[in-house]
């Protein structure tokens, strides 16, 4: 008996097992970046403005302290110095309790549905990129247009390389303006990055040039990553595959306890186009194109099934 028969009742139940252990398909509200993300922040947030006032050093609050050390402080400058570390740790501090909140509303918001498509580590390289891009623009760029004399703190320039990915990925998915107005997000990436654009010359103290440094940072990470849709939703990545971990771009930690595979050579994918007949490239890019309008939560089964055979035969 071939190995291939000897696998087939271990998979004869695949069908109905698929997404049984999820709510949602295997899409998660919060998932593990996210999450840890508003955690920290949140966190961060009240230790810095309600735990560090309290303590002092020699007379000064820790939190003047933190703020020294931690917030991106511009180069040369007399007050507070620069530390290349700080082009890290500013994007976990910001300003006021509306700061925090819009910034990690806009972040839940956008990228929810992007690490849920790209995964954790590629999500997460994707945010830190954005904002360490967003706090070099700040400082290399930024004194061309104002006097930088003050910290620059938030999270805003990777989350402005968030949305900016999320208006190339989902383009026509619409965004509701005060909850009342629906745009296609493609032009609300482009309003907003115009606004930040005619505003860098405000003194305001807002990070203008962060924010579009964040943008334009993702904007041009993807367009080089970009050859297809498929590999603009992979990341241009190929994650590690083993029969024991089958490896697709929706499986959340559900799927690894409820439908392992031990044997060596033989793969779910094979077994479902043995059963269902080889995936042409057309029905993918349907479901893709799907995808891109509704949003992932709203495939069918048969669609995520499809799409899940589909990337593990493509990698």
């Amino acid at each position: 008996m071939s190995l291939f028969n000897q696998s087939k009742d271990r998979y004869k139940n695949y069908d109905y097992k698929y997404n049984r252990p999820s709510m949602f398909g295997g899409f998660a509200f919060f998932p593990p970046v996210i999450k840890y993300l508003l955690i920290s922040n949140v966190a961060i947030f009240i230790t810095e403005f309600f735990l560090f006032p309290v303590f002092r050093i020699s007379g000064v609050p820790v939190s003047i302290y933190f703020e020294k050390y931690f917030a991106l402080n511009p180069i040369g400058s007399t007050v507070y110095p620069f530390y290349p570390w700080q082009l890290f740790t500013y994007l976990f501090m910001h300003a006021n309790f509306w700061h925090l909140l819009l910034n990690m509303l806009a972040l839940w918001m956008f990228g929810m549905e992007l690490e849920n498509i790209w995964g954790s580590k590629k999500f997460v390289t994707y945010y830190f990129m954005c904002g360490v891009g967003a706090g070099l623009a700040n400082l290399l760029i930024a004194p061309l247009f104002v006097a930088m004399n003050v910290p620059t703190v938030g999270a805003s320039g990777a989350i402005y390389g968030v949305l900016v990915a999320f208006g190339m990925l989902f383009p026509d998915r619409p965004i509701y303006i005060y909850f009342l107005l629906p745009i296609k997000a493609k032009y609300f990436v482009i309003i907003y990055m115009a606004i930040e654009l005619l505003s860098v010359s405000d003194s305001s103290g807002v990070a203008h040039v962060a924010h579009l440094g964040g943008g334009l940072i993702g904007f041009i990470y993807l367009l080089i990553t970009k050859n297809n849709l498929n590999d603009l939703m992979r990341f241009n990545k190929k994650p590690k595959v083993t029969t024991t971990r089958p490896t697709n771009i929706y499986r959340n930690k559900y799927y690894d306890k409820y439908n392992s595979v031990t044997d060596d050579n033989i793969s779910d994918a094979d077994y479902y186009e043995e059963h269902h007949g080889e995936i042409s490239q057309e029905r993918i890019d349907e479901i893709l194109d799907k995808i891109s309008k509704e949003g992932y939560k709203n495939l069918t089964d048969e669609e995520k099934k499809i799409l899940f055979e589909a990337s593990k035969k493509i990698h």
